[in-house]
């Protein structure tokens, strides 16, 4: 008992511990307050699937040494612009779905390529010049939304120019993985075919590492120096884990937005790299080391927090709405304690 005791603390790691047992607390407290802890785990396990790709985007980035890849809005508006482009095209349910990750993935390689020879160009500065560089996209985009020739009534503004802010996707994909073979358990309903993607994309990338190209890019990564010595290409590697980012960026938004009910053009990609980063690494990840259970430990816990504490933090106080102020605080606080654990390489 004792050395199993030890070696869940040796895998989980005490922060990992104290957060888990945070949230357990924060559940028994939505009992006693009579809040609906049924509807706040199913929310919380939606929450998890739907920003999962994202926060495993993170991992071959980590893992090819370019580190917690901030440009993440640049695979971002590649996965807007194909779910537009599925809209665009007039599709429905599966197919568009569908449809909008595949044209998403060839512009999300070609911009992922380009950023990752910029990341070679800068090395050491990476993380840095990452940031600016999705801040620049979005900021770019935020001129492109306005010219980019869509004609479909749901996408563009009635009067004027340009794209509109938010886009519905009812009758489209809404909620398309979600209710897919979704049943309820004790009240929590579990998300089936969101979650089944989730981890079958986290399966996939698994294997991806296990394969000549995949240990090549963690050489390159890990052992830069000894990668040169073995004959890899390590600004390759780059290249190649930077691009594979790009992509699952790309397929995280299709999978967010179909969840969410809406895509959200111009600003609003600006900070979900920041929240992906938090995530990870609450996980148990660093700037140099991640794998697959640091991904979906780190999800869920990121988002079981936002979910559970901000109900619970407004019963308690009842005066005035704080939801908003609280969000801000509990997300940016996780995301605070998160990024102290770059430069000391996580734990």
């Amino acid at each position: 008992m004792e050395i199993s005791t030890k070696k869940i603390i040796s895998t989980l790691g005490i922060p990992r511990l104290i957060i888990i047992t945070f949230m357990i607390v924060l559940c028994v407290m939505a009992v006693f307050l009579k809040l609906p802890l049924n509807d706040l785990l199913s929310d919380t396990l939606i929450r998890t699937g739907m920003n999962g790709v994202l926060v495993l985007a993170m991992v071959p980035g980590i893992l090819s040494g370019i580190g917690l890849n901030f440009g993440l809005p640049l695979g971002i508006v590649c996965g807007l612009v194909g779910g537009l482009i599925s809209i665009e095209m007039d599709l429905t349910g599966y197919m568009a779905f569908f449809v909008a990750i595949l044209v998403s993935i060839p512009m999300s390689a070609i911009v992922g390529a380009l950023y990752g020879y910029l990341l070679n160009r800068v090395k050491g500065s990476e993380m840095m010049v990452a940031t600016y560089v999705g801040f620049s996209a979005v900021s770019l985009m935020c001129i492109a939304w306005l010219i980019m020739p869509f004609t479909a009534e749901e996408v563009k503004w009635p009067i004027g120019e340009g794209l509109r802010t938010t886009i519905a996707l009812t009758g489209r994909y809404d909620k398309i993985l979600d209710h897919t073979l979704a049943f309820d358990v004790f009240g929590v309903t579990i998300p089936t075919g969101l979650l089944l993607f989730f981890f079958l994309s986290c399966f996939l990338m698994a294997l991806f590492l296990k394969t000549k190209t995949g240990m090549a890019m963690k050489a390159a990564g890990d052992n830069p120096r000894f990668a040169v010595a073995s004959g890899i290409n390590v600004d390759k590697q780059r290249i190649v884990g930077t691009m594979i980012s790009t992509i699952l960026g790309a397929v995280g938004i299709v999978v967010y937005a179909q969840s969410f009910g809406f895509f959200q053009l111009y600003t609003a990609p600006l900070m979900m790299g920041f929240a992906a980063v938090a995530a990870i690494l609450i996980g148990g990840a660093s700037a140099r080391r991640a794998n697959m259970l640091h991904v979906i430990l780190g999800t869920f816990l990121f988002q079981g927090l936002l979910t559970i504490s901000l109900p619970v933090a407004n019963k308690i106080i009842t005066e005035g709405n704080l939801s908003e102020v609280l969000r801000i605080i509990v997300q940016n606080g996780i995301i605070l304690y998160a990024l102290t654990k770059v430069s000391s390489g996580g734990d």
